[in-house]
């Protein structure tokens, strides 16, 4: 029996192999062609005049980089919420079910000691956070909005607290 078959044929259809040295050759040329490109054209920039150019002047930076536009968060002439609606917002998830140590809305004999402590005592708390509750103080409402939100809070529980003055009354009331 004689074999027919001719490693010749088959090498024909088989992927070309590169040697070793030729792969490492072509990746030092894409590694290290990158690398002299920039060097010489840093070198050419550098080799100009060593005098700083006009558009580096100080002046001519100062124009670049002036304000483009002012962003200011919230808006200044929108309406401010009422109690409840600050309430239904942002308080229902823990005072309506009394999640997590929360008061309930309307709960008296809960709302009772809270309220003995003042009106005061328990702005600070909504604003800057106590217990399990995070800080409202900055957030989607105004400081005096979440004020209005306590009175309600704790008026539902048996306080007689007042509604607080907008903050532009209560500066001219002052004066």
């Amino acid at each position: 029996m004689s074999d027919n078959h001719h490693a010749s044929g088959h090498d024909a259809h088989a992927a070309p192999t590169h040697s070793v040295f030729r792969k490492v050759l072509n990746l030092a040329v894409l590694l290290v062609l990158p690398v002299i490109v920039v060097g010489v054209l840093v070198g050419y920039y550098k080799s100009q005049d060593g005098a700083p150019k006009a558009s580096m002047s100080e002046e001519a930076v100062m124009a670049r980089i002036q304000k483009v536009g002012k962003l200011q968060l919230g808006a200044a002439s929108r309406e401010l919420k009422t109690g409840e609606q600050v309430y239904n917002a942002q308080c229902t998830t823990c005072h309506a079910a009394g999640l997590v140590g929360a008061p309930k809305f309307g709960d008296s004999a809960a709302w009772g000691p809270r309220v003995k402590t003042g009106y005061d005592a328990l702005l600070k708390s909504a604003l800057k956070g106590k217990g399990n509750m995070a800080a409202q103080g900055g957030a989607a409402f105004s400081d005096h909005e979440i004020g209005r939100a306590v009175v309600y809070l704790a008026n539902a529980g048996g306080a007689k607290f007042d509604e607080p003055k907008a903050p532009a009354q209560a500066a001219s009331a002052g004066k």
